[in-house]
């Protein structure tokens, strides 16, 4: 096997570096925003929160957020591998690690260090919600920003995979019930009520944000033009545009005449010009415009970077 070339260790140094600093921005999102405002979310960050303060409630014991999530992920990480496998790249080891680092660093410097006196984001007696959604928005970037470089959070992914081993359910839902779980759970260590609708307030903003960052530079958009003059339409596509045509052969049902739709695949910021475009060629053709949320292939994103 050859040996890595100096191209592939930079960037391998490279893509580390910038899982830390996002996880450090995720880290900071749950001790800036969310640890001040004695409020919780879903995930193992969450649970921590949760967790902690049942331990302090039963034992009087302080115990440090970051290390509770490190305990958590380290817990579930190793029930993982002897049921699922032992699958966890060292990106993923390195990233759960850096959430727990991370957020013990900004707990200390924020609160317990004396180096900042009296740090808050906003205002003291400020209401939750908006800590809460600028919370999610840190997390869901530093996510989107981990996921890019081929890592992973942990957490709440591992019990999805834990249980899909014996269930045939769906991933997306068994992270909605597990998240539910873990916010409802706060109720038992007194957490208020309304924590547990900023809970959920915070799940969705993390969940949204991560998943606009990571489609939304990729969406593009899959033009379905109906015309009779299909011919016209692709080459005056192919010559103004500049974009690439496919022609589908196709049959009006109610017609029974045989034709072909004219199909374009753009960016999203495109589709707007293609569609003035096409109304000036045949101001009367049908269109459909449906989003997409990858395109690969020339004049769009390689694969190797699926």
């Amino acid at each position: 096997m050859k040996g890595l070339t100096v191209k592939q260790v930079l960037i391998a140094i490279k893509e580390y570096i910038v899982m830390f600093l996002a996880m450090m921005l995720y880290a900071f999102g749950w001790i800036a925003c969310v640890l001040p405002y004695d409020c919780t979310s879903g995930g193992a960050g969450g649970f921590a929160l949760v967790t902690t303060k049942a331990i302090k409630l039963l034992f009087d014991i302080d115990i440090q957020v970051g290390t509770m999530v490190f305990v958590v992920n380290g817990i579930l990480m190793i029930i993982g591998g002897l049921i699922v496998g032992w699958n966890f790249g060292p990106k993923t080891v390195f990233s759960v690690a850096m959430i727990g680092l991370g957020m013990n660093f900004w707990q200390w410097l924020l609160y317990d260090s004396g180096y900042i006196q009296n740090f808050h984001i906003f205002p003291e007696g400020q209401d939750p919600l908006l800590p809460m959604v600028l919370g999610g928005i840190f997390a869901g970037m530093g996510i989107a920003i981990c996921f890019s470089q081929g890592g992973t959070t942990g957490g709440t992914d591992i019990v999805a995979l834990i249980i899909q081993k014996f269930r045939n359910v769906n991933y997306g839902r068994i992270l909605i019930c597990t998240d539910a779980c873990i916010i409802g759970s706060a109720l038992f260590v007194g957490y208020d009520f309304s924590v547990i609708i900023y809970g959920f307030i915070m799940t969705v903003v993390v969940g949204y944000t991560a998943d606009a960052l990571m489609s939304g530079n990729k969406q593009s958009r899959q033009i379905l033009i109906v015309t009779p003059d299909y011919n016209k339409m692709a080459d005056a596509i192919t010559n103004e545009m500049h974009r690439g045509v496919t022609m589908i052969d196709a049959q009006g049902w109610y017609t029974k005449k045989s034709g072909k739709i004219v199909m374009v695949v753009c960016r999203k910021f495109e589709a707007p010009l293609i569609l003035r475009f096409v109304k000036t060629v045949d101001p009367d053709a049908f269109i459909t415009v449906g989003s997409v949320m990858g395109a690969y292939g020339k004049g769009f994103d390689a694969l190797n970077k699926v």
